[in-house]
């Protein structure tokens, strides 16, 4: 697998620099990094994105440009990823979506998987839909008190 510097896959893609940055950050490009955490691109996903800039009649047919077939939902907390793992157990299947340096894994039937035709490696949305969203902070939890604390105490 040959991996190739952002600069030279945007030349290959023929997109500019900064777009193909872009892509990269919001995951629509999948990448690896080096130690140095400089991304590298693999032939394999140049080669994907190409097919995708050039669809045949075929796949332009079956698949709309923009959200309209998902126009009549409410959601509207949606993640643009790829697949990452397809997991079947029976009734049920979990999903695995990376969007772009975060994995959402989901559980669905068994069925869905398959009249979705869900692939490792396919372009997938995750829409959320739910009353509660609940927000942690990231890090270590605070020691010392807040300044709202701080002033109740005096």
């Amino acid at each position: 697998m040959a991996l190739v510097t952002v600069r030279t896959a945007s030349e290959r893609l023929g997109v500019g620099y900064s777009t193909l940055k872009r892509w990269v950050h919001t995951g629509a490009v999948r990448t690896t990094r080096t130690e140095g955490g400089h991304h590298r691109i693999a032939d394999a996903e140049i080669e994907r994105l190409l097919a995708r800039q050039q669809p045949d009649a075929r796949d332009r047919a079956a698949v709309p440009d923009n959200d309209e077939s998902l126009a009549g939902l409410s959601a509207r907390n949606r993640l643009h990823g790829f697949i990452d793992e397809v997991r079947i157990d029976g009734l049920l299947a979990q999903v695995r979506l990376r969007v772009g340096d975060q994995s959402l894994t989901a559980v669905i039937t068994a069925d869905a998987v398959r009249a979705l035709k869900l692939r490792r490696g396919d372009d997938a949305l995750a829409i959320v839909k739910s009353t509660e969203v609940m927000i942690a902070r990231g890090g270590a939890v605070r020691d010392k008190p807040t300044k709202r604390q701080a002033r109740q105490a005096r």
